[in-house]
């Protein structure tokens, strides 16, 4: 019964309970909302940021961040589209992407790990100069002549399904960051960063290679991101996923996980995405525009923030109060 109590009174549970009346909201609204081809449009259209927050995840509870991974999105995607259009073949283009994410993020990693510098700061900086380097390498163009098995991966469902290819992959990936995160000796090494990092050093663990190996994945899963989103499109632009940074860092704080790292988990941070996904999508059907959907993202950042902590400080008054009664009982 108390396991219960608790699970009712979880910043996971109101997650649900939200996405419920979003969905409810929406069926209402739309009579499209429910259609199958809604599915699809809805889940594609957020699979660039979900991919994206799997890793950032990680870094948060960790007590690190990176607000650089669209400006790696951006950067990777007009790398594989210069690349392509150079006329070299597309599997190499996507490795280099990937290659440049990987450096990008090694970059970020050794600035905060060995120069010890607030990843804050670090990625700020790096927000900016990646975004600048996608306009140097490919300037106001775009390339947009990609092979049709290429963009099926961006267009395409799997076969018998409304389920967009990337929807799989993002799939796959949950599945490998819940075990990690939740069943492996690495995710309990994070929480204890989050929580305490010299605590953490003094007991065993190299926080600065955890650390540096999360900024590397960041940065793999971004430029993954940017494969995902120039197929989606079609296009490879310096200005692909501009201003992304702040929606993926808002489906994570919404998800629960705390800001200043220790607390969280990736239930949490999938229900917030849909949530986010809901929202868009409703709002779009109702022709809402852009600055509104943008408003309404900022929101949910606040929310993100004040709620679990809000949460949080109700489930330890419940808990306090189970004890005074428990405790008077006996007396």
């Amino acid at each position: 019964m108390k396991k219960f109590k608790s699970l009712l009174i979880s910043w996971e549970a109101l997650l649900v309970i939200l996405l419920l009346i979003g969905v409810v909201i929406g069926s209402v609204l739309s009579p499209y909302f429910l259609s199958g081809f809604n599915f699809y449009a809805l889940t594609s259209n957020i699979m660039e940021i979900a991919i994206m927050a799997l890793p950032m995840t990680l870094l948060i509870i960790a007590g690190e961040i990176d607000l650089s991974v669209a400006s790696v999105l951006g950067l990777a995607s007009v790398v594989l589209g210069l690349l392509w259009g150079n006329g070299h073949p597309m599997w190499l283009a996507i490795g280099v992407a990937l290659l440049v994410g990987l450096v990008a993020g090694c970059l970020n990693g050794l600035l905060v790990t060995k120069l010890a510098l607030p990843s804050l700061v670090v990625t700020i900086g790096a927000l900016a100069l990646y975004r600048g380097l996608a306009y140097v390498v490919l300037g106001d163009q775009a390339v947009s002549d990609f092979p049709t098995s290429f963009t099926n991966l961006g267009f395409g469902t799997i076969p018998g399904t409304e389920i967009p290819w990337s929807g799989l992959i993002f799939g796959i990936l949950v599945v490998i960051f819940v075990v990690v995160l939740h069943f492996s000796r690495v995710g309990r090494q994070l929480y204890a960063m989050g929580n305490n990092k010299e605590a953490a050093r003094f007991s065993g663990i190299s926080v600065s290679r955890v650390k540096l190996m999360l900024f590397i994945l960041s940065g793999v899963i971004a430029a993954l991101a940017g494969v995902i989103f120039t197929a989606r499109f079609s296009s490879a632009r310096p200005d692909n996923a501009l201003g992304f940074e702040l929606a993926v860092v808002t489906v994570v704080l919404l998800g629960g996980v705390n800001i200043f790292g220790g607390r969280g988990s990736l239930l949490g941070v999938v229900l917030a995405i849909f949530i986010v996904a809901v929202l868009q999508d409703v709002l779009n059907l109702r022709n809402i525009s852009g600055d509104i959907q943008s408003l309404a993202i900022g929101l949910l950042l606040v929310l993100s923030v004040l709620g679990p902590n809000l949460a949080r400080r109700i489930q330890v008054v419940i808990t306090r109060r189970r004890l005074a009664a428990g405790s008077s009982m006996q007396s």
